[in-house]
């Protein structure tokens, strides 16, 4: 007997509310946001200052955060510094909203 697979396709809201929610399902992620909300933007090593974290582990959590969207980086060689995406942050906000509004 064959099993058939079964696909799904999410909406797109569904799976933007997933990686947001990934991205901010560590600490130390949350711990960065509030940084640069709080700061407006910093160099990685200004967040390694504040953070009981290595440089691999901020810049590890630091991709997370950008990949899913929430952060953009600027290219100041040889730095980067980063800030919030707030297009996306207000996307992510409106999502979660309607998430738990509708439940």
């Amino acid at each position: 007997m064959a099993y058939q697979t079964k696909t799904i396709e999410y909406a797109e809201h569904q799976v933007r509310i997933a990686q947001f929610a990934k991205a901010l399902s560590h600490p130390a992620r949350i711990a960065i946001i509030e940084l640069l909300h709080s700061q407006g933007d910093c160099f990685c090593g200004n967040l390694v200052d504040e953070l009981p974290i290595s440089q691999s582990t901020v810049s590890q959590h630091l991709k997370e955060l950008k990949e899913a969207g929430l952060i953009i980086s600027m290219d100041m060689p040889p730095k980067v510094k980063y800030c919030l995406d707030k297009e996306n942050w207000l996307l992510a906000k409106k999502y979660f909203c309607h998430l738990f509004d509708n439940n």
